[in-house]
């Protein structure tokens, strides 16, 4: 006979789900490999485009911060906010921007919705989705018309 004994973290599709729910474990993982990309992406930022550069953050870091972010809609402040620290070092580092300054202007003028808007964004899409029929059944079954 096997025993099981109880994981206080498992990761399913990428994702890394604490025992308690408090996706901390995931934020950790999310914030650690998007500074490594980041450091990898300064050391060739001199010779990028501001295009470029834009484009290489959105695929190395805006979509890894974007993955699954619905699951992260009630979470704590302060994990929102490491996320938030990410995106703001990004957003910096496109646009030559010193920590001095103020990031909301920046972020706007890149069109970057900041991380607690970007997920409830994601799932004020998906809700109706899922209402009218159009998103896969397993989600749909969550949610019901009254």
């Amino acid at each position: 006979m096997h025993h099981l004994s109880p994981l206080s973290a498992v990761r399913n599709l990428g994702i890394i789900i604490d025992s308690r729910l408090t996706m901390a474990d995931h934020v950790s993982a999310v914030c650690h490999v998007c500074y490594f990309q980041l450091r990898q992406l300064l050391v060739v930022l001199q010779s990028l485009t501001s295009e470029t550069a834009t484009s290489l953050v959105h695929a190395f870091i805006s979509s890894r911060l974007n993955y699954c972010n619905a699951l992260l809609y009630a979470i704590a402040d302060c994990q929102l906010q490491r996320l938030q620290s990410v995106q703001n070092a990004a957003a910096r580092m496109v646009t030559g921007l010193r920590r001095t300054e103020h990031i909301t202007p920046i972020l706007r003028s890149l069109h970057w919705l900041p991380i607690r808007q970007w997920v409830t964004y994601k799932l004020a899409t998906l809700v109706p989705e899922c209402i009218n029929g159009r998103a896969p059944e397993y989600l749909a079954k969550l949610l019901s018309k009254r």
